[in-house]
């Protein structure tokens, strides 16, 4: 069975060693002892949210903290293509469950996007509650996959500062059910050109509306290309996880490591 996980701050393990002794408190300790009833003897994973890694056994748990010697400590290194996904705003928290399974299938970035179409409006206050919401659903899902990196969640964009984000990217690519091109035809052909460099690739996923046409001439016109995913018109909330899996299996994300 894996151990269990919990969150220490970035660069908070960065000099342990084997035999050292951390000492997580706050409430990521309260909830390894009040919820999952860790005790003395039992090995976790005390992850910084950065690439690092370390297993361990607990010595001593109290309600206020949990003592762990480090028995192994790794650093798990960015893959060299980044998928960053750019998740519309939309109604229903149909928007945070994307998010939140892409986070679980490895997404790298996320960006918030407020479409033409979006119904839902990040103004004001609501803007910088909605953003650490965002943020909050991305680790929560980082913990639950175990994984050693919580993706960031990017500030968020209207479409003329999307625009921008394209001209910067590797690659960018719409999901759009008019596209010609299987998303697959779109990423083998990019590959072929660019290889496998240290590469950002925007998977951008309209709202419950879709795209409008306005924008998908803006964005392609800033190098964006459309790509289809399949036969049937997704929800906004299973788009973006779809491509993913697509994406992460195309460009060799989810290779098994040599040893």
């Amino acid at each position: 069975m894996s151990n269990a996980v919990f969150f220490t701050p970035p660069g908070s393990l960065d000099q342990m060693t084997e035999g050292a002794v951390y000492v997580l408190d706050g409430a990521e300790a309260r909830h390894a002892v009040t919820v999952k009833r860790l005790a003395p003897g039992e090995t976790v994973d005390l992850v910084d949210g950065a690439g690092t890694r370390m297993s361990g056994k607990v010595l001593a748990a109290s309600p206020a903290s949990l003592e762990v010697e480090c028995t192994f400590l790794s650093v798990e290194e960015q893959p060299g293509i980044r998928l960053v996904l750019v998740q519309a705003l939309a109604k229903g928290d149909r928007d945070e469950l994307a998010i939140e399974t892409a986070t679980e299938l490895g997404i790298d970035a996320v960006v918030p996007w407020q479409s033409e179409r979006s119904i839902v409006r990040w103004k004001g206050d609501r803007a910088a509650k909605a953003h650490a919401k965002w943020q909050s659903v991305v680790t929560a899902a980082a913990k639950q996959a175990r994984r050693a990196w919580v993706p960031e969640v990017r500030p968020a964009v209207d479409t003329p500062a999307l625009a921008r984000l394209v001209e910067t990217a590797g690659l960018a690519i719409i999901l759009h059910e008019d596209a010609v091109r299987p998303l697959r035809t779109v990423l083998e052909a990019w590959q072929v050109q660019y290889g496998v460099d240290s590469l950002e690739v925007l998977l951008i996923v309209g709202p419950e509306g879709g795209i409008s046409p306005r924008e998908v001439t803006r964005l392609c016109g800033n190098g964006a290309v459309t790509a289809l995913l399949g036969h049937h018109v997704l929800r906004s909330s299973t788009a973006g996880p779809a491509a993913v899996v697509l994406a992460s299996d195309i460009l060799g994300r989810w290779t098994a490591p040599s040893v």
